[in-house]
Parts: structure tokens; C-alpha cells; sequence
């Protein structure tokens, strides 16, 4: 059994594709796939929010329909056996973890969409998703861009470049592939997947 973490610098970087990406690329691990979403809104303050708490700390749904255009839908049509959408409150996170674990144990290879489980879990690979055209880069990117196994950058895109609190040599030192878009996909990435993943 296998953990595989995508992360990643910033919202709507591509995450999602990548995962997708991975899982059809490897059909024979089984995967099952959560796509994980803190949820920092105040829908009481009238900020917009997807999340669909309804005033709970933590909302799991298990997707079984390919054709609702999801994030945890596109899963199942990329080829996975199971698929999660978990929604934690912010600074509720560790409420979800007895819930993953379970999934984890009983799953053949498991894959997450997530930063922050990070916290909670060590993963046999991490992968993270980088792009210079996105200046913003979350908190939980940086805390655990150490943790990395690869970077993954968009083809086309530039060099990585020094962004406000993230170290340039931190960068450099991590093994990093460029994606292939619109597909998020490498066949570099894959055996490289495929290596770290052999004995795992």
C-alpha cells in the first residue's frame, strides 16, 4: 500500500489535473483519491463558500457519480476505484485524520489532494505543484516545501523564482519535472512515481 500527496503554491494551479493525471497513468494501483478543503470562510459574515459546512467542523462525502464535473468526480472518470471530498473548518483539521486513516488502511494505494496532511501524515512520495506566474504561495506550501520528493512546473512556464518567505536554494535542491498541459502529465513524473513507489 502507497500514500501519494499532491500539493501545491496556490488555488486553481492545476492540483487536480495532476492527480488525474497520475491516476490514469498508473490504473493498476487502485487508487483511491480524497481531495481535501479547509475551509477559511465566514459564510455568517457573508463571505462566499463552497464548502458546505452547514455549521459542522468537518462535511466527508464520497463521490459515486463521474459526471457531476468535480474535482472528486474527475477522479472516478480518471480511473479511480474510490473518491472523497473531505471539508474541514479551519484550525479543525486533525478531527478528520481517524476518518483518512481508516480509508487509508483499507484502501490498496491511496492519494490525497492536500498540503496540511502533511501535518499528520508522512506520505511514501510528495509532490507539489509550482508555477512563477502565481505569486501567491500558501502557508501550508512553504511549511512543507522541505518535505517535497519533486516539483512539478508547467512546460512553457519559467524558471522557479524567489518568492516572498521561500527560499531559492529550498527550491533547487528538490528533484523537478515539467508538466505537460493541458494534461498536468510527465512520463518523467511517472516513473519517477513508479521508482519511489516500488518498494512501497
Amino acid at each position: 500500500m502507497a500514500i501519494v500527496v499532491i500539493g501545491g503554491q496556490s488555488r486553481n494551479i492545476g492540483k487536480t489535473s495532476v492527480v488525474c493525471s497520475l491516476i490514469a497513468a498508473m490504473p493498476e494501483r487502485r487508487w483511491t483519491a480524497m481531495k481535501i478543503t479547509q475551509c477559511k470562510h465566514d459564510a455568517a459574515n457573508g463571505e462566499a463558500c463552497d464548502c458546505e459546512l452547514a455549521g459542522r467542523n468537518l462535511a466527508i462525502d464520497e463521490e459515486r457519480n463521474v459526471n457531476t464535473g468535480t474535482d472528486s468526480s474527475r477522479y472516478l472518470a480518471a480511473g479511480a476505484v474510490r473518491s472523497f471530498w473531505i471539508r474541514v473548518r479551519a484550525g479543525h483539521f486533525a478531527e478528520a485524520m481517524p476518518r483518512i486513516r481508516a480509508e487509508i488502511a483499507s484502501s490498496a494505494n491511496i492519494i490525497l489532494e492536500s498540503n496540511s496532511v502533511l501535518r499528520y501524515l508522512k506520505p511514501d512520495l510528495y509532490a507539489t505543484v509550482l508555477d512563477p506566474a502565481f505569486r501567491d504561495f500558501k502557508p501550508s506550501a512553504r511549511e512543507h516545501l522541505d518535505q517535497a520528493d519533486a516539483i512539478l512546473l508547467p512546460a512553457l512556464s519559467g524558471q522557479p523564482s524567489a518568492w516572498s518567505g521561500v527560499p531559492a536554494d529550498a527550491i533547487k535542491r528538490i528533484r523537478s519535472f515539467r508538466i505537460e498541459l493541458p494534461e498536468y502529465s510527465s512520463a518523467e513524473f511517472v516513473a519517477f512515481v513508479a521508482q519511489k513507489l516500488g518498494g512501497a
